[in-house]
Protein backbone atom coordinates (compact mmCIF):
# COMPACT_ATOMS: atom_id res chain seq x y z
CA UNK A 1 0.00 0.00 0.00
CA UNK A 2 1.06 3.52 -1.00
CA UNK A 3 2.48 5.64 2.09
CA UNK A 4 -0.02 8.60 3.30
CA UNK A 5 0.98 11.53 4.44
CA UNK A 6 0.16 12.37 7.84
CA UNK A 7 2.48 15.65 8.27
CA UNK A 8 4.55 17.92 6.31
CA UNK A 9 6.66 21.24 6.99
CA UNK A 10 9.05 23.17 5.79
CA UNK A 11 12.73 23.02 7.16
CA UNK A 12 16.04 24.29 6.05
CA UNK A 13 14.72 24.69 2.28
CA UNK A 14 13.42 21.15 2.00
CA UNK A 15 10.74 18.98 3.63
CA UNK A 16 9.59 16.96 6.77
CA UNK A 17 7.47 14.49 6.40
CA UNK A 18 5.78 12.02 8.90
CA UNK A 19 4.15 9.03 6.35
CA UNK A 20 1.95 6.12 7.04
CA UNK A 21 1.08 2.92 5.79
CA UNK A 22 -0.27 -0.62 6.24
CA UNK A 23 2.68 -2.95 6.69
CA UNK A 24 2.53 -6.50 5.55
CA UNK A 25 5.49 -7.57 7.47
CA UNK A 26 4.10 -6.44 10.78
CA UNK A 27 0.24 -6.86 9.90
CA UNK A 28 -0.18 -3.24 11.19
CA UNK A 29 -0.49 0.35 10.53
CA UNK A 30 3.35 1.93 10.41
CA UNK A 31 4.71 5.43 10.53
CA UNK A 32 8.43 6.34 9.94
CA UNK A 33 9.46 10.53 9.33
CA UNK A 34 11.31 11.43 6.74
CA UNK A 35 12.99 14.32 5.30
CA UNK A 36 13.63 15.78 1.92
CA UNK A 37 16.49 17.75 1.57
CA UNK A 38 16.26 20.91 -0.95
CA UNK A 39 17.96 18.80 -3.56
CA UNK A 40 14.92 15.74 -3.60
CA UNK A 41 12.58 18.86 -4.19
CA UNK A 42 14.18 19.89 -7.03
CA UNK A 43 14.09 16.45 -8.70
CA UNK A 44 17.09 14.76 -7.99
CA UNK A 45 17.51 11.88 -6.45
CA UNK A 46 19.15 11.78 -2.89
CA UNK A 47 20.89 9.23 -0.89
CA UNK A 48 19.41 7.78 2.01
CA UNK A 49 20.41 7.62 5.83
CA UNK A 50 18.08 5.52 7.90
CA UNK A 51 18.12 6.67 11.73
CA UNK A 52 16.97 3.60 14.09
CA UNK A 53 15.61 4.91 17.41
CA UNK A 54 16.24 3.28 20.77
CA UNK A 55 14.03 2.25 23.59
CA UNK A 56 10.32 3.63 23.99
CA UNK A 57 11.10 5.47 21.06
CA UNK A 58 9.16 6.32 17.86
CA UNK A 59 9.71 8.01 14.67
CA UNK A 60 9.26 11.54 16.65
CA UNK A 61 12.32 11.23 18.88
CA UNK A 62 14.94 11.88 15.97
CA UNK A 63 12.85 13.82 13.68
CA UNK A 64 12.19 16.33 16.72
CA UNK A 65 15.14 16.16 18.80
CA UNK A 66 18.37 15.36 17.17
CA UNK A 67 18.62 18.75 15.06
CA UNK A 68 20.03 16.97 11.93
CA UNK A 69 17.88 18.57 9.15
CA UNK A 70 20.26 21.53 8.95
CA UNK A 71 23.08 19.19 7.67
CA UNK A 72 20.91 16.54 5.96
CA UNK A 73 19.92 20.23 4.14
CA UNK A 74 23.50 21.06 3.12
CA UNK A 75 24.58 17.62 2.21
CA UNK A 76 21.84 16.36 0.28
CA UNK A 77 20.48 13.59 2.57
CA UNK A 78 17.11 12.06 3.05
CA UNK A 79 16.66 11.05 6.61
CA UNK A 80 14.29 8.40 7.29
CA UNK A 81 13.18 7.69 11.23
CA UNK A 82 11.05 4.75 11.11
CA UNK A 83 9.11 3.56 14.46
CA UNK A 84 10.39 0.74 17.07
CA UNK A 85 7.95 -1.91 16.82
CA UNK A 86 4.92 -2.51 15.39
CA UNK A 87 1.92 -0.84 16.63
CA UNK A 88 -2.13 -1.32 18.03
CA UNK A 89 -4.81 -3.13 19.38
CA UNK A 90 -3.94 -6.00 18.67
CA UNK A 91 -0.30 -6.34 19.00
CA UNK A 92 0.98 -7.71 22.25
CA UNK A 93 2.91 -5.68 24.70
CA UNK A 94 4.92 -7.12 27.84
CA UNK A 95 3.07 -8.45 30.24
CA UNK A 96 4.65 -6.16 33.07
CA UNK A 97 4.19 -3.14 30.70
CA UNK A 98 7.99 -2.90 31.03
CA UNK A 99 9.71 -0.44 28.91
CA UNK A 100 12.50 -2.37 27.67
CA UNK A 101 10.30 -5.29 25.76
CA UNK A 102 6.94 -5.21 23.97
CA UNK A 103 5.87 -2.39 22.08
CA UNK A 104 8.46 0.19 21.74
CA UNK A 105 10.85 -2.49 22.25
CA UNK A 106 11.11 -4.41 18.84
CA UNK A 107 15.33 -4.70 18.58
CA UNK A 108 15.09 -5.18 15.29
CA UNK A 109 14.39 -8.42 15.14
CA UNK A 110 12.10 -10.91 13.34
CA UNK A 111 10.26 -13.37 16.16
CA UNK A 112 9.96 -16.62 16.41
CA UNK A 113 8.21 -17.07 19.72
CA UNK A 114 4.65 -16.55 19.74
CA UNK A 115 2.86 -14.24 20.72
CA UNK A 116 5.72 -12.18 19.62
CA UNK A 117 6.11 -13.78 16.23
CA UNK A 118 2.98 -12.39 13.84
CA UNK A 119 3.71 -8.85 14.29
CA UNK A 120 7.06 -7.93 15.72
CA UNK A 121 9.08 -8.65 11.95
CA UNK A 122 11.29 -5.46 12.29
CA UNK A 123 14.11 -7.05 10.73
CA UNK A 124 11.83 -7.85 7.55
CA UNK A 125 10.28 -4.48 7.77
CA UNK A 126 13.39 -2.23 8.00
CA UNK A 127 15.54 -4.59 5.43
CA UNK A 128 13.56 -5.26 3.02
CA UNK A 129 9.86 -3.77 3.17
CA UNK A 130 10.37 0.11 3.92
CA UNK A 131 13.25 0.85 1.66
CA UNK A 132 10.83 -0.55 -1.35
CA UNK A 133 8.47 1.57 -0.31
CA UNK A 134 10.43 4.64 -0.19
CA UNK A 135 12.22 3.54 -3.37
CA UNK A 136 8.99 3.92 -5.03
CA UNK A 137 7.63 6.69 -2.82
CA UNK A 138 10.23 9.11 -2.52
CA UNK A 139 13.35 10.74 -4.26
CA UNK A 140 15.96 8.20 -2.72
CA UNK A 141 18.66 6.82 -4.28
CA UNK A 142 19.01 2.94 -2.96
CA UNK A 143 22.38 2.82 -4.78
CA UNK A 144 23.39 5.11 -1.99
CA UNK A 145 22.33 4.17 1.60
CA UNK A 146 23.99 4.85 4.80
CA UNK A 147 22.46 3.97 8.17
CA UNK A 148 23.10 4.60 12.23
CA UNK A 149 21.20 4.60 15.37
CA UNK A 150 21.14 4.86 18.92
CA UNK A 151 21.02 2.17 22.11
CA UNK A 152 18.94 -0.46 20.94
CA UNK A 153 18.92 1.11 17.12
CA UNK A 154 22.74 1.53 17.51
CA UNK A 155 22.34 -2.33 17.78
CA UNK A 156 20.09 -2.11 14.85
CA UNK A 157 22.14 -0.31 12.32
CA UNK A 158 25.25 -2.80 12.91
CA UNK A 159 23.55 -5.70 12.79
CA UNK A 160 21.81 -4.12 9.58
CA UNK A 161 24.94 -3.41 8.00
CA UNK A 162 26.58 -6.86 9.26
CA UNK A 163 23.86 -8.60 7.71
CA UNK A 164 23.59 -6.85 4.30
CA UNK A 165 27.15 -6.66 2.69
CA UNK A 166 28.00 -3.69 -0.07
CA UNK A 167 23.83 -2.30 0.46
CA UNK A 168 25.38 0.58 2.91
CA UNK A 169 28.18 2.59 2.32
CA UNK A 170 28.53 3.54 5.71
CA UNK A 171 27.39 2.76 9.51
CA UNK A 172 27.77 4.40 12.79
CA UNK A 173 25.76 4.37 15.84
CA UNK A 174 25.23 6.52 19.13
CA UNK A 175 25.90 4.28 22.32
CA UNK A 176 24.72 1.15 20.52
CA UNK A 177 23.91 -2.15 22.45
CA UNK A 178 27.01 -3.68 21.29
CA UNK A 179 26.82 -7.30 22.32
CA UNK A 180 22.66 -8.23 22.75
CA UNK A 181 23.89 -12.03 24.00
CA UNK A 182 25.89 -10.57 27.21
CA UNK A 183 23.54 -7.69 28.65
CA UNK A 184 20.12 -7.85 30.64
CA UNK A 185 18.37 -5.79 27.97
CA UNK A 186 19.32 -8.15 24.98
CA UNK A 187 19.01 -11.24 27.40
CA UNK A 188 15.56 -10.52 28.19
CA UNK A 189 14.54 -9.37 24.57
CA UNK A 190 15.94 -11.94 22.53
CA UNK A 191 15.12 -14.70 25.00
CA UNK A 192 11.49 -13.29 24.27
CA UNK A 193 11.18 -12.94 20.71
CA UNK A 194 13.88 -15.80 19.34
CA UNK A 195 13.19 -18.27 22.58
CA UNK A 196 16.40 -20.08 24.35
CA UNK A 197 18.78 -21.24 21.51
CA UNK A 198 21.42 -18.77 22.01
CA UNK A 199 22.77 -19.91 18.79
CA UNK A 200 20.43 -18.00 17.04
CA UNK A 201 20.49 -15.29 18.76
CA UNK A 202 23.74 -14.39 16.76
CA UNK A 203 22.57 -13.36 14.08
CA UNK A 204 21.24 -9.77 16.39
CA UNK A 205 24.49 -9.33 18.07
CA UNK A 206 27.07 -7.23 16.23
CA UNK A 207 30.16 -8.21 17.97
CA UNK A 208 28.95 -12.17 17.16
CA UNK A 209 28.48 -11.51 13.46
CA UNK A 210 31.69 -10.03 13.51
CA UNK A 211 33.27 -13.47 15.17
CA UNK A 212 31.65 -15.33 12.63
CA UNK A 213 32.69 -13.43 10.00
CA UNK A 214 30.68 -10.45 9.07
CA UNK A 215 32.66 -7.32 7.69
CA UNK A 216 32.07 -3.88 6.91
CA UNK A 217 34.63 -0.94 5.73
CA UNK A 218 34.38 0.97 8.94
CA UNK A 219 32.19 1.88 11.86
CA UNK A 220 32.20 5.18 13.96
CA UNK A 221 30.81 4.71 17.42
CA UNK A 222 30.41 7.84 19.77
CA UNK A 223 29.57 6.71 23.43
CA UNK A 224 29.03 8.86 26.44
CA UNK A 225 30.90 8.64 29.54
CA UNK A 226 28.59 9.57 31.77
CA UNK A 227 25.98 6.86 30.08
CA UNK A 228 24.35 5.13 32.88
CA UNK A 229 24.12 2.00 30.85
CA UNK A 230 27.71 1.83 29.53
CA UNK A 231 28.48 -0.54 32.36
CA UNK A 232 26.25 -2.89 32.31
CA UNK A 233 24.03 -2.64 29.05
CA UNK A 234 26.19 -1.01 26.12
CA UNK A 235 30.06 -2.44 26.84
CA UNK A 236 31.71 -0.67 23.34
CA UNK A 237 35.17 -2.55 24.34
CA UNK A 238 33.83 -5.80 23.50
CA UNK A 239 32.72 -4.10 19.86
CA UNK A 240 36.06 -2.57 20.23
CA UNK A 241 37.88 -6.26 20.44
CA UNK A 242 35.85 -7.98 17.95
CA UNK A 243 37.25 -5.41 15.43
CA UNK A 244 40.75 -5.32 16.59
CA UNK A 245 40.64 -9.22 15.62
CA UNK A 246 38.70 -8.67 12.32
CA UNK A 247 40.63 -6.08 11.06
CA UNK A 248 37.31 -3.43 10.89
CA UNK A 249 38.50 -0.26 11.48
CA UNK A 250 36.42 1.09 14.31
CA UNK A 251 36.21 5.06 15.33
CA UNK A 252 35.64 5.05 19.09
CA UNK A 253 35.24 8.33 20.66
CA UNK A 254 34.25 7.99 24.50
CA UNK A 255 32.53 11.79 24.93
CA UNK A 256 33.28 12.69 28.37
CA UNK A 257 30.45 14.49 30.25
CA UNK A 258 27.80 12.63 27.91
CA UNK A 259 25.07 11.34 28.96
CA UNK A 260 22.77 8.29 27.49
CA UNK A 261 20.32 11.37 25.84
CA UNK A 262 19.27 13.08 22.76
CA UNK A 263 21.24 16.15 23.79
CA UNK A 264 24.09 13.71 23.56
CA UNK A 265 23.07 12.71 19.88
CA UNK A 266 22.11 16.81 18.97
CA UNK A 267 26.07 17.41 19.81
CA UNK A 268 27.62 15.03 17.36
CA UNK A 269 25.31 14.46 14.69
CA UNK A 270 26.87 16.54 12.50
CA UNK A 271 30.18 14.51 12.47
CA UNK A 272 27.96 11.70 11.70
CA UNK A 273 25.80 12.90 9.13
CA UNK A 274 28.92 14.36 7.61
CA UNK A 275 31.12 10.86 7.68
CA UNK A 276 28.13 9.16 6.02
CA UNK A 277 28.21 11.85 3.14
CA UNK A 278 32.17 11.52 2.19
CA UNK A 279 31.54 7.48 2.24
CA UNK A 280 27.97 8.09 0.21
CA UNK A 281 30.11 10.41 -2.31
CA UNK A 282 32.57 7.63 -2.56
CA UNK A 283 30.41 4.62 -3.64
Amino acid sequence: MAAEIVSRARCFGGEQRVLRHRSAETGTEMRFAAYLPPQALDGAKVPVVWFLAGLTCTEENFTVKAGAQRVAAELGLLLVAPDTSPRGEDVPDDPEKAYDFGLGAGFYVDATQQPWATHYRMRSYIERELPALIGTELPADLEQQGIMGHSMGGHGALTIALRNPGRYASVSAFAPICSPLRCPWGEKALSGYLGPDRAAWRAYDATALIEDGARVPDILVDQGTADSFLAAQLKPELLQEACRKAGIPLTLRRQEGYDHSYFFIASFVEDHLRWHAARLARA
